[in-house]
């Protein structure tokens, strides 16, 4: 296992892959770096012995690629010219659906990373949002941690955070509180040196002020909390890898309106309805009032709702990108015949 400087992280494979990015280009002499941050049309990223992060442009092409733009937590290949020339391949992307209603686009949250946080603040956290952001890492094949914020406002924080994670099928979730440092040794502990982690949840969860005390100094704004709910206001604005004083990495993200369905992992979040479906007399049995379900009594009805509403929306998804391919089928094919006409004429 490589363990590379503070603020990129390992990727074992990275010299092979690499190789092959740069025999696919014909560049021989393309290095590797990590992306920190994307902003307006650069790149804050940082290499193996370089002193400093650095600001970097992309590649016009790599703009429209189907995989989308260069994200926080890619390892990509620069060129001579201070350019991102390729993306080297994904493991453990968060991907959603792109905000927008009616719009079945992609994109990218964050790129190889090795768990999830999903943060719900205390006292009511929102069970279904975070079915949602555990769902979307799931479908990455990211595993998923609950931390559950500002437990100090909650008298019964770690049940509360046990029966959730129960619910939800996920081994730890954590309850944490910065004011009284409960639970933020637990979280340090689940991002050991060199691995990458991201955050996710809502505004006004406490994420930055969470990062603040993993970080041990005050890196991220923190806005002033209301006093009609106690829940703090939006001030991450771009998704930033930073560096643990233990090694760790961790993607802290802009808090989250909606979160779209893109690529499954319904089955992953809803093991449970998953496993018990197997028993019910029809295979596409949607565990309403079908006979012979096996599923329908034993789950929540709350929770078999939720399932049934990503299915729907996951299927809504699935058949607009499958419209899409066939749509990119069908001009691939009337090109080919345009070409062919004009070669017939002489016109090529």
């Amino acid at each position: 296992m490589t363990l590379f400087p503070a603020g990129i992280g390992r990727r074992d494979d990275l010299d092979a892959e690499l190789a092959t990015l740069r025999d696919a280009l014909g560049e021989p002499g393309l290095s590797p770096a990590r992306v920190l941050s994307q902003h307006s049309g650069v790149w804050l990223v940082a290499e193996p012995d370089a002193p400093e992060p650095r600001l970097v442009h992309a590649r016009a092409r790599l703009r429209d690629e189907a995989e989308g733009p260069p994200v926080t937590g890619d390892w990509v290949a620069l060129d001579g010219g201070d350019a991102i020339a390729g993306v080297l391949p994904r493991h453990g992307a968060v991907v959603r659906r792109a905000v927008g209603e009616g719009r079945a686009e992609r994109q990218v949250l964050a790129a190889n990373v090795e768990l999830a946080l999903v943060a719900e603040p205390l006292p009511e956290p929102n069970e279904r949002r975070a079915e949602r952001l555990a769902a979307i890492a799931g479908a990455g094949e990211v595993p998923v941690a609950l931390v559950l914020t500002k437990a100090d406002l909650d008298d019964d924080a770690d049940a509360t955070a046990l029966r959730l994670g129960r619910d939800l099928g996920l081994p730890d979730a954590i309850a944490v509180s910065v004011r009284t440092g409960d639970g933020i040794g637990i979280v340090r502990s689940l991002l050991p040196p060199g691995s990458t982690a991201v955050l996710l949840g809502p505004s006004g969860a406490g994420k930055s002020t969470l990062v603040n005390a993993l970080l041990g100094e005050e890196r991220q704004a923190v806005g002033d909390v209301r006093a009609s709910d106690k829940r703090g206001r939006h001030t991450t604005v771009t998704r930033e890898l930073l560096s643990l004083p233990n090694g760790g990495l961790l993607i802290d993200t802009p808090g989250m309106r909606e979160v779209g369905m893109w690529d499954g992992g319904v089955d992953d979040t809803f093991d449970d309805v998953a496993e018990l479906a197997a028993g019910c007399r029809f295979a596409d049995c949607q565990h309403d009032s079908e006979p012979d379900c096996a599923v329908r009594g034993v789950v929540a009805p709350e929770r078999l709702e939720a399932w049934r509403k990503l299915a729907r929306e996951q299927a809504w998804v699935d058949d607009r990108r499958a419209a899409a391919r066939e749509r990119e089928r069908l001009g691939r094919s009337y090109r080919g015949i345009q070409r062919e006409a004009r070669w017939v004429k002489g016109d090529e």
